[in-house]
């Protein structure tokens, strides 16, 4: 049972209208309850702060309206004791509004009872006091982080006392708190820095109120340390009053593995050296100075030679000894702004820079390496091949600059070792224009863009057509038709020279196959390369394909040899013909005159037909010379028992001139052009109508007096 409830004198001299009044107008929530303790009346300043009327919430309990998720049960359960007993509370409370949100209440509650003539119950009298209860959690919260930060902190005065530090303060620095109370932070000062620096961090402060960076400190032990560091004045509400609250964190561990990181990624563990990263970044520096100032730069690609031998003989550890020798000696030898890198297991890099006399500078670098080197007992002595390119003469990035370095070092390496050798850009271009004109036609010959045309071949005696030889063009998507001397001299002595003199061969025994089809038989001449009819798989290849076209009589195909071509191997060269030969193929030497072993080939080349090259017969009408050369070559034809073929036949007259000294067939413009293998079987009749009707002792007259093809 509750006890008498506990007395209250209302005042004898106050109007109790009065009483309700303040009542109503208070700030505070009142709430009176009956003795079960529900809720009988409440006053405005309630209903508005929490959103409940008074006739909503008349006859409930508090707990039913104001309690909430996180109303703490300890002090719940502590109320409703002390209302069972009639006890007076006074307790703090968390409480929800209609809305649901919460708020802290000062709850003053004393029961009246039957002696004020009232019926017994209880008056609750709430104070608001979200505000300090946000306030201390606040202020526990900034303690918490104040003491288990592990950021030291530490905060001083206007006259940059310290008025306290945290414990990580005392971890880092090696300092307690009391020892540094009342102190200036300067106790803590490495004299790394200099007085203008903290003026600087100073100003920063005055003009922001807020300073960051890195600074070095000592700790008590007498131990540097560097630490990032951050300051803010902080201003309270008294006017000029303020605080420094600076904390700071000891990055001494990262910042050395930092170096540790970028030695490792920037530097050669055995020579300390820069590494290829490194020295990439500072030629790009270089580059961008040199542009500036209008300077030059050498870079150079160091190789020494034979140094493997070393390896091999006396070691591992006595060849990474002379490579560290060397590092320190090349280090010595160049100027304090150049670099020497190491980017390989013997290979070096060095960057001059400036306009200097370089000449001597190579010749010393390549005496440095020459001096005897002291290993294990004994003197190495070794050489090194350098390779130099100069910027701005060699305007390429910093990767292509020690690639071209690289390249001339191999050149001078080719020119006998403790060379250098310079780097040509206008070469280099040349080679990389070369490589990108292969790739070109490599994507042509994938692409079947290449088509041979035709050009007839005349006996002279009864102008009877012997046959065609064949030529290659290009059908270039863009620049169109396209001559063989635009592309040839491109691919000879190229990976390309095997694999389209096989598609000349392929492609003109196929239109042959073609013509037998349409009831023509035409004897075609098709140009072979020397490493082309060298190549291992030529004769193999012919056969092959001879086979796969029965209809194909090989007696009608004359393989045609450039006597301008040297055949290195004239013994292999012959074997191969004798072996096509057997197969029933023709040999012709073709462009005889042009070389330095015209005899040498008619004597050791299995040959069935001489070809005079066209630059001696078509000027043999105005130059002695090339007459004679004209006429000489048909006189060794003819005691070498061989028929002759003449190209560059333009006029009749070169015709007549020809016939005269015995040549035996003719070629070129004055008969016809080169034509597509579509026109040649119209061609082929209409040349044979044009004989027939012609006068026969001077055959070719009809033909060359027509104009075709002139």
């Amino acid at each position: 049972m509750p006890k008498s409830p506990t007395k209250i004198a209302p005042p004898s001299d106050i109007d109790p209208k009065r009483l309700a009044l303040v009542a109503s107008a208070t700030p505070n929530l009142l709430v009176m309850l009956d003795e079960a303790g529900r809720i009988e009346w409440v006053n405005p300043s309630f209903e508005q702060h929490t959103g409940y009327l008074l006739a909503e919430i008349r006859g409930r309990f508090p707990r039913e309206v104001l309690y909430g998720p996180n109303t703490d049960a300890n002090t719940v359960k502590r109320i409703n004791q002390k209302l069972h007993c009639g006890d007076l509370i006074e307790e703090d409370i968390l409480h929800y509004t209609k809305s649901g949100t919460p708020y802290w209440v000062h709850t003053y509650c004393v029961p009246i009872g039957g002696e004020q003539g009232l019926a017994p119950g209880f008056i609750a009298i709430q104070n608001n006091i979200s505000d300090r209860k946000n306030s201390e959690r606040g202020l526990r919260i900034a303690a918490s982080v104040f003491d288990r930060s592990h950021e030291a902190i530490m905060i001083s005065d206007q006259s940059n006392r310290i008025l306290d530090v945290n414990p990580a303060f005392s971890r880092i620095t090696g300092y307690s708190r009391d020892e540094v109370l009342g102190l200036n932070p300067a106790i803590l000062s490495s004299g790394r820095h200099s007085g203008e620096y903290y003026r600087s961090m100073w100003q920063s402060i005055e003009k922001t109120d807020h300073w960051r960076g890195e600074i070095w400190n000592r700790r008590k032990s007498g131990e540097e340390y560097v630490e990032l560091l951050s300051i803010s004045r902080v201003h309270l509400e008294e006017p000029g009053q303020f605080y420094h609250v600076a904390a700071f964190a000891d990055i001494t561990a990262l910042k050395n593995h930092a170096r540790e990181l970028d030695r490792a990624a920037n530097y050669d563990d055995l020579t300390g050296l820069p590494n290829r990263q490194l020295l990439e970044e500072r030629l790009r520096t270089a580059r961008t100075h040199a542009d500036r100032q209008n300077r030059s730069l050498s870079v150079c690609y160091l190789d020494l030679d034979g140094f493997k031998a070393i390896n091999d003989r006396l070691g591992h550890a006595a060849g990474d000894q002379t490579l560290r020798t060397l590092s320190e000696r090349l280090t010595r030898t160049l100027r304090s702004g150049d670099t020497v890198a190491r980017i390989g297991g013997d290979e070096f890099v060095l960057l001059l820079q400036g306009d200097d006399n370089h000449d001597a500078v190579y010749q010393r670098i390549l005496a440095t390496v020459g001096d005897p080197v002291p290993v294990a007992d004994q003197s190495v002595i070794l050489t090194a091949s350098l390779g130099i390119t100069r910027y701005p003469e060699d305007g390429a990035d910093a990767e292509a600059l020690i690639r071209h370095a690289d390249q001339a070092m191999y050149s001078a390496k080719e020119k006998g070792r403790n060379q250098y050798h310079f780097f040509d850009p206008g070469l280099d271009e040349h080679r990389r224009n070369r490589r990108n004109q292969l790739m070109e036609i490599t994507r042509a010959l994938e692409n079947e863009e290449f088509e041979l045309f035709f050009q007839p071949q005349i006996r002279i005696t009864d102008c009877q057509l012997l046959g065609f030889e064949a030529l290659i063009r290009w059908n270039h998507p863009e620049k169109g038709l396209i001559s063989p001397g635009e592309f040839l001299p491109i691919v000879e002595n190229s990976h390309l020279e095997v694999p389209l003199g096989q598609w000349v061969l392929k492609e003109a025994i196929h239109q042959m196959n073609a013509w037998k089809g349409a009831g023509v038989d035409l004897a075609v001449s098709i140009n072979i390369s020397a490493p082309h009819l060298m190549d291992r798989s030529f004769a193999d290849y012919l056969e092959s394909y001879l086979y796969s076209h029965p209809e194909v009589d090989p007696g009608q195909i004359t393989l045609e040899v450039l006597e301008s071509t040297a055949l290195e191997d004239t013994k292999r060269a012959s074997n191969v013909l004798a072996r096509c030969q057997t197969l029933g193929l023709q040999v012709a030497l073709d462009d005889f005159g042009t070389g330095f072993s015209s005899l040498t080939y008619l004597r050791t080349l299995p040959v069935d037909i001489i070809k005079i090259d066209q630059s001696f017969v078509r000027n043999m009408l105005e130059n002695a010379s090339d007459h004679a050369i004209v006429e000489s070559v048909i006189f060794l034809a003819q005691r070498f028992a061989h028929p002759v073929l003449a190209e560059g036949v333009e006029t009749m007259e070169h015709a007549r001139v020809l016939r005269q000294m015995g040549c035996n067939f003719v070629q070129g413009y004055g008969i016809a052009r080169p034509m597509p293998a579509s026109k040649v079987l119209d061609w082929g009749r209409q040349w044979q109508q044009r004989v027939a009707s012609g006068n026969h002792g001077d055959a070719l007259s009809p033909a060359l007096a027509s104009g075709e093809g002139i």
